[in-house]
Order: C-alpha cells, then structure tokens, then sequence
C-alpha cells in the first residue's frame, strides 16, 4: 500500500471515528449476610432489576429503600464482602428460553442440570409478567382429561383453569399431578412440573418415573430443592409460568404444576423477615396474597385474537391436619377455581386417590366436561352424596329396608369403582363405561369383592372386540351409541359371571 493510500484511509477512519460512551451504575456493598446484600448508591435502581457482583454473582433488587438496595442474591453469596462493588444490569429479572427446554431439568434460571448439555435460548422471558385481562380471554370450555376417574366424573378441569390440589402431607398430592401429566400424552399439551423446596432425591424419582412413561418428551422440570436458597425457591414458581407463557405465546396449551405453594410462601417469609419487612398474620408478609394472586393469575385461556393458547395450573398446598382454614390454604382457596380435597382418613382406609367428593368442587370444570361423561357421572355425584347420609345412620341401626340395603350397597361398589392404581391412567371413553355400568343396575349382580377384577376385564373386552364403542364415546353421546354399550357390558357380564 502506496503512502497516499495508507493516509488517505487513516483520514476517513479519523472522520468516521465516533466516541461511545458506556455509563454504568456501580454501587457498594454495605452488608451481606443469610443471602441478602445491603447495597448503597444505586440510587436509579429499579425494583426486580438483576445486580451483578464483583465476583459474578446475580441478586435482584427486592427492596428500594432511601439510602440503600435490599438484594438478594440468587444462589451461593459466599463470595460476595462488604467493600464489594455491585453494577446495576439494566434488565429486569428473565431467564433464556427455547424449545430445547422441553424434556429438561433446569434451575429457578433456566440452567440445565440434568447433565444433558446446554440449552439453546430462543429468546429471553421475563419472569414477572403481567396477567392477561378480562377481554384477551376466552370461557373455560375444553376439557383437560387427568385420567383419574374421580376426578374427571365429579371434580372436572377445563383448560385454563386453576385447581388447586390440597390435604395433608403423603394423601397423594404429587399422584394426583403427575398423573396429570402422563395422561396428557398425545394431547398435544406441553407440561411444566415446579417443585419448590422438594427433596432432590425425590425429584429425580418423579423424573425416572415421567421418562418410563414417555412423558418427558412434553414436561420441562424446574427444581428448587431443599438445599437451594430461599431467593431461587421464591423465584422457581414464576419462573416455571415462564417456561410456559413462552409456549401460550405460540398458541399452544400448557400445563403448569406448582409443587408446593406452602413452602413457596415459607421462603417468601423468610426473604421478607431478612430484608426487615413488616411481619403481619403468622409472620407473613403483608403482600402473602398478593405473592400468589399473580402468579395464578396468569393461568387462562386466550381468545383466537390472541394467539387461543392457555396455561392450565394446579397449585399444590400443604395443610396440618386437615385445617383447611389456616392463612395460606385459606388464601390460595380464594384465588383458584375449586379445589381437589385429599384426606389422610380415607388414604388410611385404602381408598385412594384419597379424594373427599363432599369437599371438592370444580367452578368452571363443568362446563368443560364431554357430553358422554356429563350425562353420565350427574347421577353418581348424587348416589354418593346419600352413601354419605345412609353410611352415618346405618352404623347405628341394624334393621335396614331393602330399599335402604340396595343405596348402600350401590354405594360401596361407587367408593369401590372410584379406587385407582398410581401412574395407570384410564382414557375417558373407560371411565364412561364403567360409571354407565353402574348408574344402570349393572354391577347389582357382581360382587363387592369383585369390582376391580370385573372393572380390569372390562376395559381388556371393550379394547379388543368393541374398540368402535370406545372411539365413539369419545366423539358423540345419543341412544345408538347408549343401546350399543349397554349391550356390550351385558355381553361381558355374562362371561364374567360364569
């Protein structure tokens, strides 16, 4: 290159040179300690916005106080000392997304750790969003199938909706959910299980468990366990209707479980006790409701306008013995649309699922249910109701009317047909079957001993030589299809009562 050529170049890079400025926002760390930092001179910190520390750490602006920025920190805070410089990132509180999530374990941050590699990120989601209102959303009126009968007969969901799943510890709360999710194969519904403060060991059960049943392929997994600290259980749940308002976005249904809320509140009270908030009822915060209220609000279903998607959430709460009217059940009652019961008397009575049919109600399930299983489990829902009367009069008389024996043992053969075995679960076309059988007399004739046996072999028959029943059950409900089903049962009730 000729010395007019190299001149001329250094003058238009000298023309063209432009000088940026890179501003950025450094604070200092006045005290950390128990995962919470007290940082000063970040006075244009905005709330929920992420901090990094000196030694690469993130923490979230929590509290904006006069002088100082409560922070806490996401993760180990070893690291951090007071003296420590803390630079404001501009960005508010999101984790990286993409379709890779699915079939993962990930942190409250989208950070695999399930040892399978990285995660392609599609796009960054933030964590706090605000709910969709009442004009982008559509009724409740598609069934979301869990596969248990008692469930999908008498307690309905529709997508969309959020139900909440509560009783005492180990009466089957997580069965019932990850049920839910097995069931959900080939209905083209994405999952989210969230599990906040669970022990990892149990985790990683439910993991093996969901790849068994092949529903890995549409669950991501987001693990807050009971080593990590308060902030990233504090944090899982949102960041688990993350994960999934990144699909509702795309129009697609998605299924978030919230495993559970109770210990999600526990670690918001201590977060909030650390960071010297005003403790209210129970030494929770003010805002306790408000924690939940807009994390289930975001469950719904949008209108075709917006995209038509909906994320369908099931809370899970823990009560001590049975108090359903202490101040987190009674919060999170309030906030969802009916609620699935579980008692420890019935678990311990083998009948399970352990679900109290007198205390669980769905509001808007209903009007999601099929027309086949609507018609069909009314009249149970009242067989059961006079069980429950006849049962607590029969105790004490031993002379019974006909009438009065005839309730009560329909009765039992409905708390009998109602049982069902963990991760089995049963297509809705078999659950109408075996409720039609016994709304219309006919399972008089079998055994009480013999139900599940007489249940088994029913579906094996209807499977095998009238499949074109089943698949008929599921689309349409007239008297062709009535008068073809009773006769198929009658059919097998002949060569089962052989």
């Amino acid at each position: 290159m000729n010395t007019d050529t190299l001149i001329k170049k250094i003058e238009e890079q000298i023309n063209n040179f432009e000088a940026t400025l890179d501003v950025v926002e450094f604070g200092i760390v006045q005290s950390i300690g128990d995962g919470i930092a007290r940082v000063s001179g970040l006075s244009q910190c905005e709330a929920s916005e992420m901090i990094e520390f000196e030694d690469g750490s993130i923490g979230v602006a929590l509290n904006l106080e006069e002088d100082t920025v409560g922070i806490v920190v996401l993760g180990d805070y070893l690291g951090i000392h007071e003296g420590d410089k803390a630079k404001r990132t501009g960005k508010i509180l999101s984790l990286p997304v993409s379709n890779d999530i699915i079939g993962r374990v990930v942190d409250p941050l989208a950070n695999p750790i399930d040892g399978k590699g990285e995660i392609s990120i599609d796009k960054q989601q933030l964590i706090e969003r605000v709910a969709p209102g009442v004009m982008a959303r559509e009724p409740v009126s598609v069934p979301l199938q869990t596969g248990i009968k008692v469930v999908d007969a008498l307690v309905p969901i529709g997508r969309g909706q959020r139900e909440l799943i509560i009783g005492d510890r180990q009466t089957g709360k997580t069965a019932v959910a990850i049920d839910t999710i097995i069931n959900q194969k080939g209905q083209n519904i994405k999952c989210v299980y969230v599990a906040i403060g669970q022990k990892k060991s149990k985790v990683m059960r439910i993991v093996k468990k969901l790849e068994e049943a092949g529903a890995m392929e549409y669950t991501t997994v987001v693990l807050a366990g009971a080593s990590d600290s308060s902030a990233l259980q504090y944090i899982a749940p949102y960041a688990g209707v993350a994960i999934a308002e990144y699909f509702l976005d795309k129009g697609e249904d998605v299924l978030v479980i919230y495993d559970d809320l109770t210990k999600h509140a526990a670690a918001y009270r201590e977060i909030s006790l650390l960071l010297r908030r005003p403790p209210g009822r129970e030494a929770y915060p003010g805002d306790v409701f408000y924690l939940h209220s807009r994390l289930l609000e975001r469950a719904c279903r949008l209108n075709e306008e917006y995209g038509g998607g909906s994320i369908t959430a099931l809370p899970i709460i823990e009560t001590q013995g049975g108090d359903v009217s202490a101040y987190i059940p009674t919060n999170v009652i309030s906030i969802t649309d009916g609620q699935i019961f579980l008692e420890a008397g019935l678990f311990n009575k083998g009948i399970r699922p352990a679900i109290s049919v007198g205390l669980s109600v769905s509001r808007v399930g209903g009007a999601a249910q099929k027309k086949s299983m609507k018609k069909t489990a009314g009249p149970m829902k009242l067989a059961l109701a006079q069980y429950r009367e006849l049962e607590s009069f029969a105790q004490f008389g031993s002379d019974l009317d006909s009438q009065t024996k005839k309730a009560l043992d329909h009765g039992r053969k409905s708390v009998e047909l109602l049982k069902q075995k963990q991760y089995s679960p049963i297509s809705l076309a078999k659950q109408v079957a075996s409720i039609y059988a016994l709304n219309n007399s006919l399972l008089d004739d079998i055994k009480f001993e013999d139900i599940l046996d007489w249940e088994i072999g029913l579906y094996k028959f209807l499977e095998m030589s009238k499949g074109d029943i089943l698949k008929s059950i599921s689309e349409k409900w007239d008297d062709d299809i009535i008068g073809k089903l009773e006769q198929a049962i009658k059919e097998y009730n002949d060569s089962f009562n052989i």
